[in-house]
């Protein structure tokens, strides 16, 4: 469904990803792994058209594809949810979340509409009452997060990319958003999720790759290795000191 190929991205002297090479496929859960500076980040940028590839190419069932710029991801059904969570506080629930799908010149959702597809979005996940016509920035941290989901949600993503999503949920919410990524992906929705928590890669993940020093060490299946070894994948340094005390 999505490949990258060769993907290299520096910034100066900085080399953020280097020859990077991974296929992922539709109805699957894929999680990217790597320690803090392990090119995550980037890959992430570069998937939502944040910043461009210096060589390299990214394919879309089997055809490169060529965006420049979020405008031009997004048609193609993909979606992200930031590590940071991006809001317009000053605006609505509802407004947030329809943000980006109505045009320069018209409304895409009639305003009559506007409050129901809403609802609709952040009620197949979360199980926290979020108000829709309260400022958004009024709300605590976890609902803001379940704000920004809902506005991926909202779109009907072909390709839903998860950073770190769900280290501010509460565990109701955040069990249910691991239900609706299931379901997605039965749905044949491509997940790339990227966490820390290594109890979440065993129980979700179909495939997990590996970054280290911006490349890609290996990509496999859910169960190829135990947690232990995929923590030396990440940072032989950081095991070997783990496992000596």
């Amino acid at each position: 469904m999505l490949e990258i190929r060769n993907i290299s991205k520096r910034y100066g002297e900085t080399i953020a990803l280097a020859d990077a090479s991974i296929e992922f496929r539709s109805g699957t859960i894929h999680t990217i792994l790597g320690e803090n500076g392990s090119g995550k980040s980037t890959m992430v940028k570069l998937l939502s058209g944040i910043v461009q590839p210096d060589s390299g190419a990214i394919l879309l069932h089997g055809k490169p594809f060529s965006g420049t710029n979020p405008s031009a991801f997004q048609p193609q059904g993909f979606a992200t949810v930031f590590q940071e969570v991006l809001i317009a506080p000053d605006r609505s629930v509802t407004d947030n979340i329809l943000l980006g799908l109505d045009g320069l010149v018209r409304r895409t959702v009639a305003r009559n509409e506007r409050r129901d597809r809403a609802a609709l979005a952040l009620k197949r996940f979360a199980v926290t009452d979020v108000p829709l016509d309260v400022q958004a920035g009024l709300l605590p941290l976890a609902a803001q997060q379940l704000v920004v989901l809902a506005r991926a949600i909202v779109r009907n993503p072909k390709i839903l990319i998860l950073d770190e999503v769900t280290a501010a949920l509460d565990f109701a919410d955040r069990e249910s958003v691991f239900s609706l990524m299931r379901a997605l992906a039965g749905e044949g929705c491509l997940i790339l999720f990227i966490t820390h928590r290594m109890d979440e890669v065993m129980s979700l993940s179909d495939r997990i790759s590996i970054l280290r020093g911006g490349r890609v060490v290996r990509t496999e299946e859910r169960g190829a290795s135990s947690p232990a070894e995929l923590l030396k994948a990440m940072a032989p340094r950081t095991a070997a000191e783990l496992a000596h005390g």
